[in-house]
């Protein structure tokens, strides 16, 4: 998993133990109540393997005041190349995955026309101010989209949360409107169905280090067992590497609160609530789809090519630390 750059920490280590033993039915005295295997079992799992130690991700994170460093972009870059080549993987099976919030009450209101002199201008807002949803979002590097999976933040499935979805888009629930590892793996079991990916057609799929993603047994399985080859972006390094946080989140958040402007314009008196969001959503959803493609163009070659086999050389080192910072 390290070598995905998939780094565990040791509680992690102890939680996946006890997934295992507990997937495969074996025999175990670990604690039942915090579902995690004891720190003598941690303990005798590096004494048997002594390739292993504990060490602090310098290699990976580095300085975290630097963020974007010039040691993780190449470990990352080196991977890439070699997972790419390795499976023959095309542009069409070279897929990206991220999350993103989307708030009933958009925070950036668009400047408006007032009266001279006026010191407070007004504006409509939604009913559950400051509640957000979460949008799992999947393209391909040839600008393929997943229809998007939608968390709401209840407990209870309503009518208009189904409302408008993108076409064949779904709604999860969860309490806090998070994604979590039950959630992904959900979206997981469709992303290999709508990507069909397999073992004789192995597909590549980028996603961050959430913990949801990474140290989720359920998903680690079903991916070896489907042919999904996962490469994590290294720590910090998402809003530069990842095509869909610099190519498409942006024009769709923008599309999104004109979207909400549009309609509390043209339905005076009401305000915005969840039951309008997949509505709203999909109209928004769909005009940055329509330029996904090249703006997932733009942005990786504007990020030297981003989600894409590039080479680290080909960064600008500036800075008082030009040894390790990047452009």
């Amino acid at each position: 998993m390290e070598a995905r750059l998939f780094g565990l920490t040791l509680t992690e280590c102890r939680q996946l133990a006890f997934q295992l033993a507990d997937q495969n039915r074996i025999e175990h005295p670990f604690n039942q109540d915090r579902k995690m295997a004891g720190q003598g079992w941690m303990q005798g799992f590096l004494n048997r393997h002594k390739d292993l130690s504990i060490r602090k991700p310098e290699a990976t994170s580095g300085a975290r005041a630097m963020g974007f460093n010039k040691v993780a972009v190449q470990q990352f870059f080196k991977l890439l190349e070699e997972t790419v080549q390795k499976y023959k993987l095309t542009a069409e099976k070279n897929y990206n995955v991220d999350e993103t919030g989307v708030t009933v009450n958009p925070k950036g209101s668009s400047k408006i026309i007032a009266s001279k002199g006026k010191r407070q201008v007004g504006v409509l807002a939604s009913a559950e101010r400051g509640e957000t949803i979460t949008a799992e979002i999947c393209f391909s590097a040839s600008g393929a989209c997943m229809p998007p999976m939608l968390i709401f933040p209840r407990k209870r499935m309503q009518q208009g949360f189904l409302d408008g979805l993108v076409p064949g888009g779904w709604v999860e629930l969860n309490e806090k409107g998070w994604i979590d590892k039950i959630l992904f793996f959900s979206w997981f079991k469709k992303f290999v169905e709508y990507s069909r990916a397999s073992k004789d057609s192995p597909i590549l799929l980028l996603l961050d280090g959430h913990s949801s993603h990474t140290k989720n047994l359920d998903v680690i399985n079903y991916a070896r067992e489907n042919g999904v080859q996962m490469i994590c972006f290294p720590p910090h390094c998402t809003h530069r590497l990842q095509a869909l946080d610099v190519a498409f989140m942006k024009p769709l958040s923008a599309y999104y609160d004109d979207e909400v402007r549009k309609w509390l314009r043209t339905n005076p008196g009401r305000v915005v609530t969840f039951q309008k969001i997949s509505y709203l959503f999909r109209a928004a959803y769909l005009r940055a789809a329509t330029m996904a493609p090249k703006q997932l163009e733009h942005g990786q070659k504007k990020q030297s090519r981003g989600s894409v086999p590039g080479h680290p050389s080909k960064f600008v080192v500036v800075g008082p630390r030009a040894t390790n910072q990047i452009t």
